[in-house]
């Protein structure tokens, strides 16, 4: 097998963690009637505020960019600290679940505070409960086994 490249690890694993995060978001906002224009709107709000959701496909794409830029930041962080802490890159199918817990609570509780996020940050407990396992194991997991195999000597 290959070697994979730290950015290539990087690269790869925050676009695959972006994407199965964000077909999990679309996925569970289609069974509530929203469509994925909406839920990318909603992305965009962060920068935008409330005015994303009057600012139809061209918000919908600054959206999807910051999602990914945000996905493959996150996976660098993730790189540092594992650079850093052998158990990261030793135990990716640990850490990867445990990185995604950490995500969730930081994009919660400081990122859409901080941010021009239109509406109070809540956690109903079905949505959060699903959101938080799609963290997990949809976005965490993946970024921990590619940034680890670009890690191993």
């Amino acid at each position: 097998m290959r070697k994979l490249s730290l950015p290539a690890g990087v690269l790869l694993g925050g676009l695959l963690g972006g994407a199965l995060d964000l077909v999990y978001a679309i996925s569970f906002a289609a069974t509530l009637g929203v469509t994925p224009v909406r839920v990318l709107q909603t992305i965009a709000s962060g920068l935008q505020g409330a005015d994303a959701y009057d600012g139809g496909n061209a918000s919908a794409a600054l959206g999807l960019f910051c999602h990914f830029a945000i996905s493959v930041g996150w996976a660098g962080i993730y790189a540092a600290v594992a650079m850093r802490i052998g158990w990261f890159r030793e135990r990716p199918m640990w850490t990867g679940p445990l990185f995604g817990i950490v995500v969730f609570l930081a994009m919660r509780c400081v990122v859409l505070p901080l941010s021009a996020y239109p509406r109070p940050v809540s956690f109903p407990p079905l949505s959060s409960s699903l959101d938080l396992l799609s963290h997990m194991f949809l976005f965490g997991l993946p970024i921990a086994l590619l940034v680890a195999r670009a890690l191993r000597r």
